[in-house]
């Protein structure tokens, strides 16, 4: 679903709904530290919905995988909400539909399924103490904790990053985030984006083809479920063009 915006934090204008498109991003090539996966032995990826931890960071969830480091997938959500308003699937039916298709994608990764937290989609900030909760059981001192960026532009995004930087000071893990919304709502230059903290990681073709196979898995997110104006697909090819590109990077 579209997310809702900070109108006083991320600047894009979001010109007919489709944020800043991939080009200007790709255009944009300031030069970022790579990430020193030195001591990424362990780690836990916090996906808000059932797609997030792929989109953000897919290949490197893949090429931690290749290393030999014990990487788990903790989903916030079923993502039972992304189509409020359709005709065709109702939010039970399109989270079963979702479990499977991210089972699927993060196998392609070579990922177990995903610990399934069971939170409401669209009201994790309502439910920011129990989540907080979970993490405290999956995390240990000196894991690495991908979680959703807390300045995403997103509510359950953000909210899933505070939870997550709670139990990460609460149990010595190291917080390390990741953006998916930032690149529809903010621009290149934000200031309202900490770019000092952003570190890259380069793919390689045959990474960002293992990205993108990963990705097919959401057909539920990339293709309509029907004719219906409200089931219009929630990742259109626009939206994935800004989230599988020959980089991906994290907030350190």
């Amino acid at each position: 679903m579209t997310p809702e915006r900070d109108t006083h934090r991320l600047g894009t204008v979001d010109q007919m709904g489709q944020g800043t498109p991939a080009s200007t991003w790709s255009a944009w090539r300031r030069a970022f530290d790579e990430l020193d996966l030195s001591g990424w032995d362990r780690v836990l990826v916090v996906a808000p919905h059932p797609d997030d931890e792929v989109l953000g960071v897919g290949a490197l969830m893949a090429a931690l995988v290749s290393r030999g480091a014990d990487v788990t997938v903790a989903a916030v959500t079923d993502g039972g909400a992304a189509y409020p308003l359709s005709p065709t699937l109702g939010p039970a039916a399109l989270a079963r539909v979702r479990v499977t298709e991210s089972d699927a994608a993060c196998a392609t990764l070579g990922v177990a399924p995903p610990h399934r937290l069971g939170l409401p989609d669209g009201a994790v900030a309502s439910h920011e103490p129990e989540l907080v909760d979970h993490l405290l059981t999956l995390l240990r001192p000196a894991t690495i904790c991908l979680a959703t960026w807390a300045g995403d532009g997103h509510p359950d995004h953000e909210a899933t990053g505070r939870a997550a930087a709670q139990a990460c000071r609460a149990t010595g893990a190291v917080l390390v985030e990741y953006p998916v919304w930032m690149w529809h709502w903010s621009s290149p230059g934000d200031e309202a984006v900490p770019w000092h903290r952003v570190r890259a990681i380069s793919l390689s073709e045959a990474e960002l083809a293992r990205k993108r196979r990963a990705v097919d898995h959401f057909v539920s997110q990339t293709q309509a479920l029907s004719d219906h104006p409200a089931d219009a697909a929630v990742l259109p090819p626009f939206v994935i063009d800004r989230l599988v590109r020959d980089r991906e990077v994290v907030l350190l």
